[in-house]
């Protein structure tokens, strides 16, 4: 029964309003970074991972 109460709370975290909004920003930076002609994955993973810092590990 100690799994399942982990695994509701760690839904809980990650179905959170911030949580959610960041997930929405990500996808649409994403597809803005990637529809941009001789950008890779690799150069928009570069371009916004300091985008990351400021945020909360949890």
């Amino acid at each position: 029964m100690d799994t399942l109460q982990h695994l509701m709370t760690g839904l809980a975290a990650a179905m959170s309003w911030q949580n959610l909004t960041f997930a929405l920003i990500g996808c649409i930076l994403g597809t803005l970074i990637g529809v941009l002609p001789g950008l890779g994955p690799a150069a928009g993973t570069a371009i916004l991972i300091p985008l990351t810092f400021r945020l909360d590990p949890t």
